[in-house]
């Protein structure tokens, strides 16, 4: 398709017919690709010249991070640029589509302007309480998970600590109190076999006695 546009550039009265394609250039650095959102002539380099720069687009964050010129894109669009399917996807999440569709209502006599707006405004402020509630979620997530990976981290110091703590101590104190006790019966034995040998020896002594006054 042939699109006529006006170059806003250098010549901004001069009318230009060429196929334009709404699509993303990539930039940024690898693996971490940020994009431009462009109106290019479709017969360019993906990457190469563009005729209009319609906004950004970043998937590097959650929720991914659009910035776009809505009436500039449309503009775009009412002139006959086709976006790509990727493309196409952004503006329908910004709500290009949606206005372009709304502004057809309002050329077959559907609604009126006003009404177009209320209906576009309306969505703009569903989309916006939908989005506020995803990062809501995700920040929930986020904080849920940094809780846990502290109580995890605080279990993991408290174990070193347990395995750090000297145990030498406590067997030490063990083995003396075994060795005490062992002792005890020892010191006893030794006082009954004292004991024993004394007693005969006092039991002797009014026998020869005895034998004394026999005689």
């Amino acid at each position: 398709m042939q699109t006529q546009i006006i170059n806003r550039g250098r010549e901004p009265q001069k009318l230009i017919d060429m196929p334009v394609k709404i699509r993303l250039q990539r930039h940024g650095k690898k693996g971490k690709p940020f994009y431009w959102i462009v109106a290019a002539d479709s017969r360019s380099k993906r990457d190469g010249k563009y005729l209009e720069k319609l906004g950004t687009y970043n998937p590097n964050v959650n929720p991914a991070e659009i910035n776009l010129d809505i009436d500039g894109t449309l503009q775009w669009l009412h002139n006959g640029a086709q976006p790509t399917d990727t493309a196409r996807a952004i503006l329908s999440y910004k709500g290009v589509m949606l206005k372009k569709h709304l502004a057809g209502g309002v050329k077959k006599g559907a609604f009126t302007e006003e009404q177009a707006e209320e209906k576009f405004n309306a969505w703009l402020e569903g989309k916006s309480k939908e989005v506020e509630s995803k990062r809501t979620l995700l920040s929930d997530a986020e904080d849920k998970i940094k809780e846990e990976a502290f109580a995890a981290e605080k279990a993991v110091n408290e174990q070193r600590i347990a395995d750090a703590t000297p145990v030498v101590e406590v067997i030490e104190e063990e083995t003396t109190t075994t060795a005490t006790e062992e002792e005890a019966p020892k010191k006893e034995s030794i006082d009954d076999a004292a004991a024993e040998a004394a007693a005969p020896a006092k039991e002797e002594a009014p026998v020869v006695e005895a034998k004394k006054e026999e005689e």
